[in-house]
């Protein structure tokens, strides 16, 4: 059985319910946190068996997540039940705390880099953030689970702390911003958004 099926070939794609113009909000939304799944993926590929291997697996259940995150968005409302649960959210509450606990304190914005896999944890996260603008733009026009925009938003945290903690875990430390003010509070433990 062929893959291609040539139904998108003038620019339209189904979705749950419908078809809908490829770059409509809601296939854009779907597609970023697809393109987010992806590099999830790519960071597992490039961490430690051994050493990061409780990293290795909040990954993978992420990545589970992340199409739960996409059927949800894929689905016009009422189309079926939703799968994104507010207790997804919740979960990556303690394991954000626990890996900022690995990295030394920051006070300033750090540069996206460091061990490869902490570079492309960072990746995830600035493209989890993209997917969440996506699904704000989609949520001012039409229905959706508001449990995805919670779970995108802690994730993007989660990334974050994740990258610091393989760096750490790889003795690279984080490069500080040197133009930065000092914006964390209680020395680095609760992150704010890495946009200067």
């Amino acid at each position: 059985m062929p893959i291609y099926t040539r139904t998108g070939d003038r620019g339209r794609t189904r979705v749950v319910g419908g078809a809908r113009d490829k770059d409509d909000l809601r296939v854009e939304a779907y597609g970023t946190v697809d393109e987010a799944n992806a590099f999830v993926g790519q960071a597992v590929a490039q961490l430690d068996p051994d050493r990061d291997k409780d990293l290795i697996g909040h990954l993978v259940d992420i990545q589970q997540e992340l199409f739960d995150c996409g059927a949800d968005l894929a689905a016009l409302p009422g189309k079926r039940p939703y799968k994104v649960r507010r207790e997804m959210a919740d979960r990556l509450e303690p394991l954000i705390d626990a890996y900022m606990a690995e990295a030394v304190p920051v006070k300033r914005f750090i540069l996206p880099g460091g061990h490869p896999a902490a570079a492309c944890l960072h990746v995830c996260r600035v493209v989890v953030r993209r997917a969440e603008r996506r699904v704000v733009a989609l949520s001012r026009r039409e229905e959706i689970n508001p449990e995805v925009l919670r779970y995108l938003n802690r994730l993007s945290d989660f990334f974050f702390a994740a990258a610091r903690a393989v760096n750490a875990r790889a003795g690279k430390g984080d490069i500080e911003y040197i133009r930065s003010p000092e914006v964390f509070r209680n020395g680095g433990k609760k992150p704010a958004d890495q946009a200067p």
